[in-house]
């Protein structure tokens, strides 16, 4: 791709509490939107209309800790106007975390070989006060072993038609999941799945159906006949938007963009 004369790709790394936002992508609608905020901004440092293309969309009121953006512009800024520029015009809630200029061969969605996202799910007989926009809750006390052992049987290239929305546009409903993980912190049960790419609704679905083995109402193979079904009417309600959170994005190395720990619980063994 060639740029015309003075254009230049800028990547950002976000970080963003979703519960401030109606989702990552802009709406008709005047709700406030992560797209929206951000380009407002990054148009106000540019001097002239900016639009930005992101990793993977996120929906209302799911986080993120490492989406990564790219945006083209002819303005000359320096990298310290792009951080401290725009974060100076962010609602709360909403922070660039790291500036690189890049060529015109990187694409913040089609560079990306793969995401990975983190379900944190509170359990407990009694809601948290605190944090109760970042942490999903559950008052069973879910077995993390079992719900481990289901979610291998989510590894490999796959049809994840039962695990995907029925708005979901994707031309094509497989996708290669390449890890998936549960552990417990204490009262946490953390979820950590990487795929090349996500269907819409995919990982919310896909806990939904794992708190079911946890809570002993399914074995662990059952996960494995709801793939079988390829049908979303066979699993069962998707898990709420509070705990997730996209940690990582993974680009070929040759781009070498920075990178942040995953968060938002920083574990000993990532992935």
């Amino acid at each position: 791709m060639e740029f015309p004369e003075g254009m230049q790709r800028i990547a950002l790394g976000l970080e963003y509490n979703g519960h401030h936002f109606h989702g990552f992508q802009k709406q008709k609608s005047a709700v406030v939107t992560v797209q929206a905020a951000l380009e407002q901004a990054l148009s106000s440092v540019a001097n002239e209309t900016v639009t930005l293309v992101c990793a993977g969309r996120t929906d209302a009121g799911v986080h993120a800790t490492n989406q990564v953006i790219h945006f083209d512009t002819l303005a000359d800024r320096p990298d310290t106007a792009w951080l401290h520029g725009v974060n100076s015009q962010l609602p709360e809630g909403l922070r660039v975390q790291w500036v690189k200029p890049v060529g015109p061969h990187f694409h913040a969605r089609f560079s990306a070989h793969a995401r990975s996202y983190r379900y944190l799910l509170y359990c407990s007989p009694v809601r948290p006060a605190i944090l109760s926009q970042q942490l999903s809750w559950t008052q069973w006390q879910l077995n993390a072993e079992s719900m481990h052992a289901a979610a291998q049987y989510l590894v490999g290239e796959q049809d994840f038609s039962s695990f995907r929305a029925a708005q979901c546009q994707a031309a094509s409903p497989i996708r290669e999941v390449q890890h998936a993980s549960i552990l417990r912190k204490r009262e946490l049960i953390v979820f950590e799945v990487r795929a090349n790419a996500f269907l819409y609704h995919m990982v919310r679905n896909m806990v939904g159906a794992l708190m079911e083995v946890g809570r002993g109402a399914q074995e662990p193979l059952w996960i494995k006949s709801v793939l079988a079904h390829k049908d979303r009417s066979k699993a069962p309600a998707m898990a709420g938007p509070q705990g997730l959170y996209l940690v990582d994005v993974v680009y070929p190395a040759e781009f070498d963009l920075p990178k942040n720990e995953k968060g938002p619980l920083f574990l000993e063994n990532d992935h």
